[in-house]
């Protein structure tokens, strides 16, 4: 059965705290397993969250801070470990192949797993479903954005009027026409547009040109809230978000949920509900409040 969800395997910044993990999120997303931010502790995370190598499709890094990148050597040789049968894609930015290669090489193993490293040198699409986007942070940094493309919705009761049914059907998605005894059907007549869902994923940065196209018409964004409101000059020196930028963001790019993360441990763990509020002052769609080992299914279809 496929799956549509995001699974938050940490949700701290710069260290781990007795609540929080390291970066991890697992965008499950039909046949495809996007892993992004793999923090120190991630393979243990994903145990508990019952996650496999074996569904890992791509790794998706931002940036070489530790808190985003100090689990790869394990992810990486874990995909050797269980004999990972699928190449997996890992993009992260060209700018930081020398962490890259330390990482992947950190210890001695056998390499059997087939992976396939893709360094990001321009924002654009990266092959498949994945985009990469420039962000405002103190190295080089990248937003995704994973986007299923368009499609169409077929209409139960114009088909049955039109007398095509059962594999007909399939036939008339992959022809665009089919022939019946009364005249030909135009798959046209019998469906809608239907707009593939986006999901965007914006970790350490400053607003910027690049979150907010990252960002646009998303289906669920996940962004780093690093800090409150009253810490925004601190954010902004260090190249980060505060709640409310992360409302912002959501709010003027037309998202329809909000998942904030990356916190700070400055903020005790049983105040997390006040990043919320500071976004839902400007934002006013759903706002999950990330906790480890969260599983945030995407919205329903329009």
């Amino acid at each position: 059965m496929s799956r549509r969800e995001l699974v938050v395997l940490g949700s701290a910044s710069q260290t781990p705290t007795r609540h929080r993990n390291h970066n991890g999120y697992l965008l499950r997303f039909d046949t495809d397993g996007v892993l992004f931010d793999p923090g120190e502790g991630t393979q243990r995370q994903m145990m508990y969250a019952g996650a496999t190598a074996s569904e890992l499709t791509h790794l998706c890094v931002t940036h070489f801070h530790g808190d985003h990148s100090l689990g790869l050597a394990g992810i990486i040789q874990r995909l050797s470990l269980d004999g990972v049968a699928h190449p997996v894609r890992c993009h992260y930015p060209a700018s930081g192949q020398e962490y890259f290669d330390r990482l992947r090489h950190s210890t001695s193993f056998h390499e059997r797993a087939e992976l396939v490293p893709l360094p990001i040198t321009k924002p654009g699409p990266l092959g498949g479903a994945l985009s990469a986007y420039p962000l405002e942070h103190r190295i080089d940094c990248f937003g995704y954005r994973y986007t299923e493309p368009d499609g169409t919705r077929m209409l139960p009761d114009a088909l049955a009027a039109a007398g095509v049914q059962g594999p007909a059907v399939r036939k008339l998605q992959a022809d665009g026409v089919f022939e019946t005894a009364d005249g030909v059907v135009r798959l046209e007549d019998v469906s809608v547009p239907r707009r593939g869902q986006v999901v965007a994923f914006v970790m350490d940065t400053r607003l910027c040109a690049g979150a907010f196209a990252c960002a646009q018409q998303a289906d669920l964004l996940i962004a780093e809230s690093t800090f409150r409101a009253d810490d925004a000059d601190l954010a902004y020196r260090y190249g980060h978000l505060t709640s409310t930028d992360a409302g912002r963001l959501a709010a003027e790019s037309g998202a329809r949920e909000l998942l904030l993360t990356h916190f700070s441990q400055r903020y005790p763990y049983d105040e997390a509900d006040r990043f919320r509020d500071e976004a839902a002052k400007v934002f006013d769609g759903e706002i999950h409040v990330a906790r480890d080992l969260d599983v945030v299914p995407l919205p329903p279809r329009r």
